[in-house]
């Protein structure tokens, strides 16, 4: 017997109050869409897994910083980052990589085939793992949260200065999710 608990990657702060339960349901897909800040978003979700002990590995197109993972909470001991993955190969590698690692975020590459993302589907609920993707997902996800907007603060909010910080609205979505919303800063 699992309890329902085990089966959860526990998020935490203010991204983890609008989630069921207060995380991810283990064996599911989330979508994170919107406006600036989804890979601010996606890199939260993912150090839940590292925060944990357990290993997150982001697929990446050469445009994610070691500094945006370390200030969205990843544990840089459990983060793996592979870079430029051929948009043909990207389904295999991710496949592969939900076989060995609790968390995978990727953003799919805009040819992903329907038959594609329903494997990676079943793959996840197999595996018991969570995939993160950002960006279009063309199949059902179990959680779609998205960044309905970003408010930035300090000296150069006006484009003149250094920025001190930002607060972005999500809207979470799925099952059991019941369209929950708020503001999280960051």
């Amino acid at each position: 017997m699992v309890l329902a608990g085990e089966r959860l990657l526990a998020v935490t702060g203010a991204l983890g109050e609008l989630l069921p339960g207060g995380g991810i349901p283990r064996g599911a897909v989330v979508a994170v869409t919107g406006a600036a800040g989804v890979t601010t978003t996606g890199l939260s979700l993912a150090a839940a897994a590292t925060t944990a002990g357990e290993w997150a590995v982001a697929v990446d197109d050469g445009t994610l910083g070691g500094l945006a993972a370390l200030e969205s909470g990843i544990v840089p001991d459990r983060f793996a980052v592979v870079r430029r993955v051929p948009p043909a190969r990207w389904a295999t590698v991710v496949a592969a990589l939900l076989d060995g690692v609790s968390c995978v975020l990727a953003a799919p590459p805009g040819a992903l085939r329907h038959g594609d993302a329903r494997r990676l589907v079943a793959r996840v609920r197999e595996r018991d793992a969570v995939l993160i993707v950002s960006g279009a997902w063309p199949v059902e996800a179990a959680l779609r949260v998205t960044v309905e907007g970003t408010e930035w603060s300090g000296p150069g909010s006006d484009g003149s200065g250094w920025l001190e910080g930002a607060a972005r609205t999500v809207r979470v979505d799925g099952r059991a999710a019941h369209g929950a919303t708020g503001r999280i800063a960051s």
